[in-house]
C-alpha cells in the first residue's frame, strides 16, 4: 500500500513539473537538463557535486548553498543508495534531477534530522568534479 502511494505521488510530481525521466529497475529515476561533457562516472571515483535536496512537496531539506559541497566515493555506501546508482548514469559536468523513492533513500526513519521517514527524495545535482 505504502509503495503505490509513493509510486503515485512521484508520477504525480513528474507531471506537474513536465518531466520525462529514465526509471531504472530499481525505482530511481533521473533527467538530464544540461549535459556535461565528461566521461561516464565509475565505481571507486571521487565525485564532488552542487545539490539541492527537496521531498516531492517541494520542501528544501538540504543544499550545497547551506551545506557545504557533496563529495564522495562511488560504489563505497558513503550515500544512500539511490543516490550512488544515479552517478552511474552521469557525467563530469552533467546538471539532473534524481527522484529516489524512499527505499532507496532514508527508509523507514528518515535521517533523524531534515528527513522525516518515508520521504521521496528528489536532488538536482551538478557534477563538479570527478577524480579517480
Amino acid at each position: 500500500y505504502l509503495t503505490n502511494d509513493e509510486e503515485e505521488d512521484i508520477l504525480n510530481y513528474m507531471e506537474r513539473h513536465h518531466l520525462q525521466m529514465v526509471s531504472t529497475g530499481t525505482g530511481m529515476r533521473y533527467q538530464i537538463v544540461k549535459e556535461g561533457d565528461g566521461a561516464l562516472i565509475e565505481p571507486g571515483q571521487t565525485v564532488t557535486m552542487e545539490y539541492v535536496l527537496r521531498n516531492v512537496m517541494g520542501d528544501e531539506l538540504y543544499s550545497s548553498e547551506n551545506d557545504g559541497l557533496m563529495t564522495f566515493v562511488v560504489g563505497c555506501g558513503d550515500v544512500v543508495s539511490g543516490l550512488d546508482e544515479a552517478m552511474r548514469h552521469l557525467h563530469k559536468g552533467d546538471v539532473a534531477e534524481v527522484i529516489i523513492p524512499s527505499h532507496l533513500g532514508y527508509g523507514l526513519l528518515g535521517d533523524q534530522k531534515s528527513i522525516p521517514e518515508r520521504t521521496t527524495l528528489v536532488y538536482m545535482v551538478h557534477i563538479l568534479e570527478v577524480d579517480k
